[in-house]
C-alpha cells in the first residue's frame, strides 16, 4: 500500500483512538512532535515531493499544461525540448559560489 505523504497542519493533535488503532496520519503527528518537522520531512521524502511539485507547476506555467504535438513522436521531441528549456532557465537563475579567502 502507497501512503500519501501530506503534511499535517502545525495545530494537529491525535485522534482519540490514536493508542489503540493510529492511523498513518496519528504515526505522521506523533514523529513530528518526537523528531521535528524538519526530520520528519527527511525521513518521508516530503521534500522532494515539494520540489517535484513546484518544478511541475513551472512547467505548467511556461509551457502550457498539455502537449501541442499530435503524434507520439513528436510529443516526445517536444518534452525533451520543454526539458531543454526549463533546465536552461534554472541554470541562470542559480547561484554560483566562490572561495575568496
Amino acid at each position: 500500500m502507497i501512503e500519501v505523504t501530506i503534511p499535517p497542519p502545525k495545530n494537529a493533535f491525535l485522534s482519540p483512538n490514536a493508542s489503540q488503532d493510529p492511523m498513518a496520519r496519528d504515526r505522521q503527528i506523533a514523529e513530528i512532535e518526537s523528531h521535528g518537522r524538519m526530520a520528519w520531512q527527511k525521513a518521508t521524502g516530503y521534500n522532494q515531493r515539494s520540489r517535484c511539485e513546484t518544478l511541475m507547476g513551472r512547467w505548467k506555467g511556461i509551457i502550457g499544461p498539455k502537449l501541442k504535438a499530435c503524434a507520439f513522436e513528436t510529443q516526445k521531441t517536444e518534452a525533451q525540448i520543454g526539458v531543454l528549456i526549463l533546465n536552461r532557465m534554472t541554470e541562470f537563475c542559480r547561484p554560483s559560489f566562490e572561495r575568496v579567502a
